[in-house]
C-alpha cells in the first residue's frame, strides 16, 4: 500500500467516526444549517497552518464562522494581489453581513520564521516569498520595538497588527465601519498553552482573555 493511500485511509476513517460519533450528537445543527442561509457573525482570518483549529478555538458551530486561511493570515491592501483574500473579505461583509473580523496570528508561525530568516531562504518557494511581502512594513516595525533584532513572538504581533491596517483599506471594510456595522480585532493564539491574546489599543498590548475573564470575575 502506498503513502498516499494510507493517508487517504486516515482521511476516510476519520469521516467514518464523524458520521457515527460526532453527527449525530449535533444532527439539528447540521441540518438546519444545510436547510437555511448562512449568516456568519465573524469573519476570521487566520494562518494556513494545519496546527490551528478555528472552529474549536471559538468553539463555534456550522454557520458561526467565515473563515479564510493563507500562509501567514495576511490580507494584502487594497488595490494589490487582488484575488482571494480580498473577494472573501467582500463577500463576507456585503453579502453576509459579518459585524466582526478577526486577524489571528499564532505562535511559532513558519510564515513569520521565514519572514525574519530573510528572502535568501524563500529562494526555492518564489511564490511563498512574494506572498510574505504582505509582511514588509511588520517586520521593520518589529525591528523597531526590539532594537534592531526581532524576536518571533513580535514579529507576529505586528503582522497582525499590519494586516488589520491592510484590512481597513478594503472599501467594503471601510463602508461597513465608517457606519458602525463592523468592528475589527488582532489576535494571536498561543498553541501550546491553548490561549488567545487580544489587541488592546488603549493600552497598545496583547491582552490574555484569561487575564481579561479573570479582571471581569474580580
Amino acid at each position: 500500500m502506498t503513502a498516499k493511500n494510507e493517508t487517504l485511509d486516515k482521511l476516510k476513517s476519520g469521516i467514518l467516526r464523524f458520521q457515527s460519533d460526532v453527527y449525530p450528537e449535533r444532527k439539528a445543527d447540521y441540518e438546519y444549517a444545510a436547510t437555511h442561509p448562512q449568516k456568519p457573525h465573524t469573519l476570521l482570518i487566520t494562518c494556513a497552518d494545519s496546527r490551528i483549529d478555528p472552529e474549536a478555538l471559538t468553539d463555534s458551530g456550522p454557520g458561526e464562522i467565515f473563515v479564510a486561511r493563507n500562509v501567514g493570515n495576511m490580507v494584502p491592501a487594497y488595490g494589490e494581489m487582488m484575488g482571494g483574500v480580498s473577494a472573501v473579505i467582500e463577500y463576507a461583509i456585503d453579502a453576509l453581513g459579518v459585524s466582526h473580523a478577526v486577524i489571528c496570528g499564532h505562535s511559532d508561525c513558519g510564515a513569520m520564521k521565514g519572514i525574519l530568516a530573510g528572502e535568501g531562504k524563500l529562494d526555492a518557494m518564489p511564490t511563498v516569498k512574494s506572498w510574505l511581502r504582505n509582511a514588509d512594513a511588520a517586520k521593520r516595525v518589529a525591528a523597531s520595538v526590539d532594537h534592531g533584532d526581532p524576536s518571533l513572538p513580535t514579529m507576529t504581533e505586528q503582522n497582525v497588527l499590519i494586516q488589520m491596517q491592510h484590512l481597513k483599506t478594503h472599501p467594503s471594510v471601510a463602508g461597513a465601519v465608517a457606519r458602525g456595522a463592523l468592528t475589527i480585532s488582532g489576535w494571536v493564539y498561543d498553541i501550546a498553552a491553548g490561549d488567545v491574546r487580544i489587541y488592546e489599543e488603549a493600552h497598545n498590548r496583547f491582552v490574555s482573555v484569561r487575564e481579561t475573564a479573570a479582571g471581569h470575575k474580580a
